[in-house]
């Protein structure tokens, strides 16, 4: 779901494409290719599972060029679904959240099991855990950040940066900020604080990227929690600043000197992630060992975080 207006006219060709089978990053190749484009034109703003039937808007760089001819049909399960001019490139975290349909078969649960599952899930949310695929396949790229932060310091700043390249850095500082976020939150699920917040939280507002704190925990700010106002927040780690988080946090960070240590030298900058999550527009039908749930999350947040509140998922939340 797009935060943007398009216009009709500009240099820059949106494409709006359904895909199943492939990721974002092959759509961004194959229409690098037909369009016969460099890859650095197709730009998009979010990867979307391979898997999944996924609808999402592309941009081609196009200037002072007319529309390539491309077929609706692209590739096998990928299909141009609209295709509008627009004055600006489409840019990472343009979009404002993701809708999501997903229908889950052969469930083991009673139905009055399931609705009450889904019944807790929509009144009071989930954990906001990063989900497994932010650490690749079997958590390869949590063992790959792991092996790269042990380098010596000029390593990791010269050769072996070389052969990694800035876009898989980039996602090796992410994989490390959301293993320490998800042992932060395993820890606030572990004494029931995850929602409802302990003295000294920082607080995030609900709808935005606005923070407060530390505060002490008091029947006002309890209250607004409750209503979902507010959420306890835990952190994306980098050095400046984090000295004002609470003790706690500092403490089990400092459990992970390898990960905190590379980040630091990646000059990390910090920043906050609610502990909560609170799907939209959350809606389930349950019929014999089958359940369709609809919702819609923020950018940034996982479907999986969902489901696991709900099923048993396999490649639980990286820790």
């Amino acid at each position: 779901m797009l935060d943007v207006e398009l216009t009709g006219a500009g240099e820059f060709l949106w494409l709006r494409v359904t895909k199943r089978g492939v990721n974002t990053a092959d759509v961004a190749r194959v229409l690098a290719k037909q369009a016969g484009l460099p890859v650095r034109a197709v730009s998009y703003s979010g990867l979307k599972d391979r898997q999944a039937v996924a609808t999402q808007w592309f941009s081609l760089h196009l200037p002072g060029m007319p529309d390539p001819d491309l077929p609706d049909a692209l590739s096998p399960g990928v299909e141009i679904l609209q295709r509008v001019r627009h004055q600006k490139k489409l840019r990472s975290g343009t979009h404002r959240a993701n809708r999501f349909e997903i229908c889950l078969r052969d469930c083991r649960l009673e139905l009055d099991d399931m609705d009450r599952r889904c019944e807790e899930v929509k009144r009071h949310g989930v954990p906001n855990y990063f989900g497994a695929q932010r650490f690749g396949r079997n958590g390869d790229n949590l063992r790959q950040v792991h092996n790269w932060y042990a380098e010596p310091a000029g390593g990791r700043r010269g050769g072996s940066r070389r052969r990694r390249g800035r876009h898989l850095e980039g996602i090796l500082h992410s994989t490390a900020r959301a293993f320490l976020f998800n042992e932060v939150l395993a820890e606030r699920v572990a004494d029931g604080t995850w929602r409802s917040g302990r003295d000294g939280d920082i607080w995030m507002l609900a709808g935005t990227r606005s923070v407060f704190g530390p505060e002490p925990l008091s029947d006002e700010l309890s209250e607004r929690c409750r209503l979902g106002d507010v959420a306890p927040t835990g952190p994306l780690y980098g050095k400046a600043g984090g000295e004002l988080w609470p003790a706690w946090e500092q403490a089990l960070l400092g459990q992970h000197p390898v990960l905190t240590s590379g980040l630091d030298a990646a000059g990390a900058r910090p920043a906050r992630r609610r502990l909560s999550l609170r799907p939209a527009d959350f809606a389930w039908e349950s019929s014999g060992d089958e359940l369709k749930l609809s919702f819609e999350l923020p950018r940034g947040e996982f479907a999986t975080a969902v489901l696991r509140e709900l099923i048993d998922v396999a490649g639980q939340p990286v820790r």
